[in-house]
């Protein structure tokens, strides 16, 4: 095989690698602020895409998060690939963050008091697999507790987004006109002489 490693990489370095990678977190970071801040679209649907994905993942229908984030982006006029890759902010790692402050928000909301005073059965609940059995418990307090986080984290990602982009987009701007102001010049002088 043309691109096989001449030492098979070890299961225990596979299943490592899945949770905690090589190079780090902040490479992936990275990857995904380049890609939002090259979209080519307004700084507002780029901001505004990437708002609808970050709003989506505060939900907690899991699966849905793309829909959901394509539905929203539409409405408010955000960018589809800006609203996918800000569905990033749902992951493995925030999503156990994600579900704990949700169901402690909406608990506080509903008014039931301290959410840890009362029990759950988890088990039961999805062994019976019905969104009824599910909706008045879990998922409720979780979607109401979801609505005042995103409201608050997606005015905060939309002001970061929008002035970041903004910025990026008349930096690059400026670059390409110097560029070609220096290309014209260039190419006037070159039929003068």
């Amino acid at each position: 095989m043309l691109f096989r490693r001449r030492q098979p990489i070890s299961y225990l370095t596979k299943l490592r690698d899945l949770f905690w990678p090589r190079r780090g977190f902040i490479r992936s970071f990275q990857y995904l602020s380049k890609r939002i801040l090259r979209l080519s679209a307004t700084p507002h649907a780029i901001a505004a895409g990437v708002v609808a994905g970050v709003v989506a993942s505060w939900t907690p229908f899991i699966g849905l998060h793309f829909l959901l984030a394509f539905a929203i982006a539409y409405v408010i006029a955000g960018n589809m690939v800006a609203a996918a890759l800000g569905t990033a902010f749902g992951n493995p790692l925030t999503f156990p963050l994600i579900w704990a402050a949700t169901w402690e928000v909406g608990h506080r909301l509903i008014g039931k008091g301290d959410p840890t005073s009362q029990s759950v059965d988890l088990e039961k609940r999805f062994a019976v697999s019905t969104i009824e059995s599910m909706w008045q418990p879990i998922l409720k307090p979780m979607l109401i507790g979801a609505i005042p986080l995103a409201a608050v984290s997606g005015a905060i990602v939309y002001c970061v987004i929008y002035f970041t982009v903004a910025k990026f987009q008349a930096r690059r701007r400026e670059r390409l006109a110097e560029r070609a102001r220096a290309r014209l010049a260039e190419a006037l002088q070159g039929s003068s002489g």
